[in-house]
């Protein structure tokens, strides 16, 4: 029978190795390998090598082909000090990897040599519990929530579309939230904002979602902006740093404000309208796609969009509109998946269709194009009243 010492040694005349020095040089090749920890989350959460994966060992072979399908891509596998990696060196070449080596000596060896070593930021059991599937999702997984976690997402309204979007974001465990209205809570808007409650009628809305969501997501800090969007304060606001805006304005004057301010601080806006029974969602990523004016390079006459005060909505749709957008804002923070940047997606909750129209890039936009003639922020009251009553701006 043979013991563990001679299955180490005839798993280690079956596999690749590579030494701390060979390895450090591979690092710093124009095509590095990946490096794969297979350690004890204690032993990860101690110190690493820079850009490694963190799979342990036991999780391995359930876990790899989620993370990384890529079965070419150079891999060394490393533990403590050379065993672990050894056996899952050879795991991972009988599931189909081509290039894999195990790392000799392991951390133990590259951190005696003196080579760089970071110290991942790790989740508290607490955020752990809270985060758990997002954790079981490869695309997500630590590394993706953590990037949630210092992420800033500054929403525009805390209407119908900030509501759903604001507590899903906050559900996520997106880190600082930014909310910027300067309206009360109507008993009218209880039909479809449902961040606020019946008892805070009267109270500022960026305050009782602020309660709201802190109630829900004790990591999320909430930043409120009781003022009205304007040319005056958008450059103090957007100045603050912050990685995604989600556009839930209901008027033409601030879309094109948040339009004009987001390319040129180029912050992604995922933008959501909503209106009767219709729903839109697209996203702008400036310079590397359509923004608004190239969408709506002028406002359409007040007659034909009329605010959801004046026409309706069903309650439900900007919970479907609010959901979407922020679904958007968190593949644009983890960049992952297809967003509906170049796509916009139109929404008929009355015959429940979703279709799609491509949004090209307007090279003679005035404000994204190649040669901009919109450098600096206009009336922009103005320019959709003039819109609406026909005359060029």
């Amino acid at each position: 029978m043979a013991s563990y010492r001679d299955l180490l040694t005839r798993t280690k005349a079956e596999i690749d190795e590579i030494g701390a020095a060979d390895a450090r040089e591979r690092a710093a090749s124009s095509e590095p390998p990946l490096f794969l920890d297979v350690r004890e989350r204690e032993e990860w959460e101690e110190g690493t090598i820079p850009g490694a994966i963190h799979v342990p060992r036991g999780q391995l072979e359930s876990r790899i082909e989620g993370l990384l399908p890529d079965r070419s891509r150079e891999l060394v596998v490393y533990c403590a000090g050379g065993s672990r990696s050894a056996f899952a060196a050879k795991s991972l070449a009988e599931l189909g990897y081509e290039n894999v080596s195990s790392l000799t000596g392991g951390f133990t060896d590259w951190k005696r040599n003196g080579f760089d070593v970071e110290t991942p930021r790790a989740l508290s059991p607490q955020q752990r519990a809270r985060y758990s599937r997002h954790l079981l999702i490869p695309e997500v997984g630590e590394a993706g929530q953590q990037r949630l976690l210092a992420s800033r997402v500054l929403l525009i309204g805390a209407g119908g579309l900030g509501s759903p979007a604001s507590l899903y974001l906050a559900a996520a465990g997106v880190g600082t939230i930014g909310i910027v209205d300067a309206d009360v809570v109507d008993d009218s808007n209880l039909q479809r904002q449902i961040v606020h409650s019946t008892e805070r009628i009267g109270e500022a809305k960026v305050l009782s979602a602020k309660r709201t969501i802190e109630a829900l997501n004790p990591d999320v800090d909430v930043k409120t902006y009781e003022e009205r969007l304007t040319s005056e304060n958008v450059e103090r606001i957007l100045g603050e740093g912050w990685d995604v805006i989600v556009d839930g304005a209901d008027n033409f004057p601030t879309r094109y404000l948040v339009n004009d301010a987001s390319v040129w601080h180029d912050i992604p806006v995922v933008h959501g309208s909503i209106y009767r029974f219709e729903g839109q969602v697209t996203v702008f990523k400036p310079h590397e796609g359509p923004c608004y004016r190239c969408l709506f390079p002028t406002p359409p006459p007040p007659e034909l969009a009329p605010s959801c005060a004046e026409g309706g909505v069903l309650g439900v749709l900007p919970g479907i509109v609010g959901s979407l957008q922020a679904s958007e804002a968190l593949k644009v923070l983890l960049g992952i998946g297809e967003t509906l940047r170049g796509r916009l997606l139109l929404i008929d909750a009355l015959a429940t269709t979703f279709d799609e129209v491509s949004v090209k890039r307007d090279p003679a936009c005035p404000v994204c194009g190649e040669s901009p003639t919109i450098t600096e922020y206009v009336d922009y009251v103005e320019f959709c009243q003039a819109a609406g009553r026909g005359v060029a701006s």
